[in-house]
């Protein structure tokens, strides 16, 4: 019988672990955080769920989130460019954000309830390559620093040595959802972005402000200010730089109600990495090989909510991949990075176009373009779920120039 282990409790190791299971193949999952300290833990992202991924969920059987409070139609688009600046697009289905502190630990649940194991404990590279000898297979789908550096950076994929935004989100309640619910998209050229994400956490509704700050710009501080230092300072700060940068958010702020859900820096995350795509496997000194999925394969900024659902499509590739085969030699390691690396790579295009600095001559004239053009920025939205439609659409100016004459005519 095949034995797979799988480091980390991400939707990556979760989903390949419940795929796995589905089909009755031994699985151990290895993590240093329970359900408990997840759950009990700060905010882990902002993720939301485009519906190819709600897809696979529907095939592993734990989509437990179904009733309309969790779910969204829209991007509510405010530009910063050109004269009009508002426009809005819709998705062919709707697509899902629930608090990961949430969404985890139940995943947990339903990977023990299935057969699988967890071990929950810390791991160093020597841990790794002793897992090697005790599994078929090793999948490493978390690390940084010595783990992370096992599998190469793709330097062909990865142009950048340092974060080109630096990231605060926090969970907020008094901001109004829009109607039909959705997300708002603001983007400030020299500023950057904001993303308000209508999101389900432990009090019900809140909303999820994203501010993606040009490194050395005006809405830096929100980033480097701690919260815990002065919640009510860093409190105004926000509503500051949401009324001088993205007054449509702005609009539906309930001053009297704004705050924190939980009025602790639980609810609020910031930091600052580098984008990076990593080779796909690693070779061990005992000739066996690991091979790589989730943010360690491909760490993303999350403007473009490319992360998880990137993750979930490549979980389910290995995922294949594996029931699929008996051997996990460098053939099985080679036919994984073929299948996958299209979208992948096309996902990371996409993001590395959009957060360039400076911006890149198209994304203005797209977005521009969107504004009066309804066909286009549906087009744009729904691609979303089809990244490789999507770097097809922006990758050029002469390719933006045709999508804007095609939807045009």
């Amino acid at each position: 019988m095949k034995s797979i282990g799988i480091i980390g409790a991400g939707v990556a190791g979760l989903h390949l672990g419940l795929q796995l299971r589905q089909h009755g193949i031994a699985t151990t999952i290895y993590t240093n955080r329970t359900p408990e300290e997840v759950a009990d833990g700060k905010v882990m992202n902002s993720v939301a769920h485009m519906h190819v991924t709600l897809e696979l969920e529907e095939d592993l059987g734990i989509n437990h989130w179904t009733e309309d409070q969790y779910y969204y139609t829209h991007h509510y688009h405010y530009n910063g460019w050109g004269e009009e600046r508002t426009f809005q697009g819709q998705f062919a289905s709707p697509s899902r954000t629930l608090d990961y502190r949430i969404y985890l630990p139940q995943l947990m649940k339903d990977f023990t309830d299935r057969g699988g194991v967890i071990e929950y404990r810390d791991l160093a590279v020597a841990d790794i390559q002793d897992l090697s000898e005790v599994h078929d297979l090793v999948v490493v789908s978390t690390g940084k620093g010595e783990i992370g550096a096992m599998f190469p950076k793709r330097a062909d994929k990865s142009p950048y040595d340092r974060p080109q935004r630096k990231l605060a989100v926090g969970f907020w309640k008094g901001v109004e959802r829009c109607d039909p619910n959705g997300v708002g998209v603001s983007v400030v050229p020299g500023v950057g972005e904001l993303l308000a994400i209508p999101m389900w956490s432990f009090s019900g509704d809140v909303m999820a402000l994203l501010f993606e700050s040009v490194p050395g710009g005006v809405q830096e501080p929100l980033t480097d200010q701690r919260y815990a230092d002065d919640p009510e300072a860093y409190r105004q700060l926000t509503l500051d730089m949401l009324k001088e940068h993205h007054p449509t958010v702005y609009d539906r702020v309930n001053h009297d109600e704004f705050r924190l859900q939980s009025d602790s820096d639980k609810d609020i995350l910031q930091g600052a990495f580098t984008p990076v795509m990593r080779e796909d496997y690693a070779r061990l000194p005992n000739g066996k090989f690991l091979l790589a999925l989730g943010d360690v394969h491909l760490t993303m900024d999350p403007v473009q909510a490319q992360g998880a659902n990137s993750t979930a499509y490549s979980a389910r590739v290995v995922g294949d991949a594996i029931i699929e085969d008996d051997v996990f030699d460098e053939r099985f390691m080679k036919k994984v990075a073929a299948r996958r690396n299209e979208r992948l790579e096309a996902a990371n295009d996409w993001l590395n176009t959009i957060i360039h600095t400076p911006t890149l001559p198209q994304i203005p004239k797209l977005f521009s373009a969107m504004v009066d053009n309804q066909e286009l920025t549906d087009e744009f939205t729904e691609n979303f779920n089809h990244p490789i439609h999507q770097i097809d659409l922006l990758a050029s100016e002469e390719r933006v120039d045709a999508a804007i004459e095609r939807t045009s005519a």
